[in-house]
Order: structure tokens, then C-alpha cells, then sequence
């Protein structure tokens, strides 16, 4: 089974008038949909667009794998451990929820702010709360308390992206192409049981794809 997924069909949340846009690619809050509610592991894809001096005030999460990549600004986050981290482009910030963390994610910067932020479930759930921030990553960043690998892509023209026989992808930017079917900023692609498969990108371009070890349930 393989799947896209347009960006046009992502569910629109948010408050504009406090300058948070918010496109959810999965069921999120009131946006349910019975047959959208994961796959695999991934419980969420959300684009974030936050104005300068907008942001997400302090809630809690538990049992959630939380990875978040900035594609535009830089995002302050702060948790309930008193920690105040700056995420940039190209970083990876990984927040594991365990029984429970509380944290607040703005933009404090003078430009607008985007980025991507990805839940997963884990694959055992509670436990201590964990951060880590990975800096310029460049190709791959391991998650095994879901059982899944991102692996982050930046091909030019004509070049080609794998796609692992389970895996959920993201465009970020860019063209690609797969098979017949084009791809854009937003949109997704989901597989299971599939190999052969490729991207190839038109021009530049950046996708994130999550590999998983086991075959989605959806």
C-alpha cells in the first residue's frame, strides 16, 4: 500500500488572530477523522506558523514521542524542568513525554516562524520525561523509544530519495516527483509493504522521511 496525501486536504487549525496557523495532516483536537487517526507510530504532523511574538503557552503531554523541525526562524522552547532551548534550522528537537512533561514552545524572534512538529507513540509507554536537541542534523536521526529512524533528505535536480518499505514522508520544500504522480511543500506520503520505490526531486528540495522497523497498522 502506498498513499499521497495533499497539502490542500490537511485539516486547518490554529488561532489567526494570535498568529498561529496550524495544518494537521492526522485527526488532531476537534479535527477527527475515524479513518486519518495514525500510521504506524505517527499520532500527528503538524505545519506550525507562528508570527513574531505568538506561541503555544505552557500544556502537558504524556506518552508521546514529540520531534519538532524548524524550517523557518527559530522556535524558544521551555518545559516544566526549567530548561530554555533556541531550535534553529536544520536542528532536531526531541521531547519525550513519559508520564508527563509540561512545555511552552513561541516565536520570540523578529521574523515569522515555521516548522513541522511530528508525535509518535511510544513503544512502551511512561517513563522519565527526555530532551535532546540535535544540531544541524544532516542525514539521519534515530528514535528507538518508537522504533522509527527520520531520515532527512535534500536532494538537487534529478536526484533520487529510497523509500523504506514502511515509512511516512513529508515535502518540506520543492518538487519531486513520484512515479507519474508530483509532489509539493506539504504533501505526504504513506507506504507499507512497498520497495522500489523513489523520490526524484525536480530542483531542490528537502522531505523527511520516518522509517520503521514494523509494518503500519493503518
Amino acid at each position: 500500500m502506498i498513499s499521497l496525501h495533499r497539502a490542500a486536504d490537511r485539516y486547518r487549525g490554529g488561532d489567526l488572530a494570535a498568529g498561529i496557523e496550524s495544518l494537521h495532516a492526522l485527526s488532531f483536537g476537534h479535527f477527527y477523522d475515524p479513518d486519518n487517526l495514525r500510521f504506524g507510530p505517527v499520532l500527528a504532523c503538524n505545519e506550525e506558523r507562528l508570527a513574531p511574538g505568538a506561541g503555544f503557552d505552557e500544556h502537558p503531554h504524556s506518552h508521546t514521542e514529540i520531534v519538532t523541525w524548524v524550517v523557518e526562524g527559530e522556535l524558544t522552547h521551555r518545559d516544566s524542568t526549567g530548561r530554555r532551548t533556541l531550535v534553529r534550522p536544520g536542528d532536531v528537537q526531541y521531547l519525550g513525554a513519559g508520564d508527563g512533561v509540561r512545555h511552552e514552545e513561541r516565536n520570540e524572534g523578529p521574523g515569522p516562524l515555521v516548522f513541522v512538529q511530528m508525535w509518535l507513540a511510544p513503544l512502551t509507554p511512561g517513563g522519565e520525561a527526555a530532551y535532546d536537541v540535535a544540531r544541524a542534523v544532516a542525514a539521519r536521526y534515530e528514535l528507538p523509544g518508537a522504533g522509527a529512524v527520520l531520515h532527512v533528505a535534500r536532494p538537487a535536480a534529478g536526484q533520487r530519495v529510497p523509500l523504506p518499505p514502511h515509512c511516512y514522508v513529508h515535502v518540506v520544500r520543492g518538487e519531486l516527483a513520484l512515479g507519474a504522480r508530483e509532489l509539493g511543500p506539504g504533501d505526504s506520503v504513506r507506504a507499507a509493504r512497498e520497495s522500489g520505490h523513489a523520490l526524484v526531486a525536480a530542483g531542490d528540495a528537502e522531505v523527511l522521511v520516518w522509517e520503521f522497523a514494523e509494518r503500519p497498522d493503518r
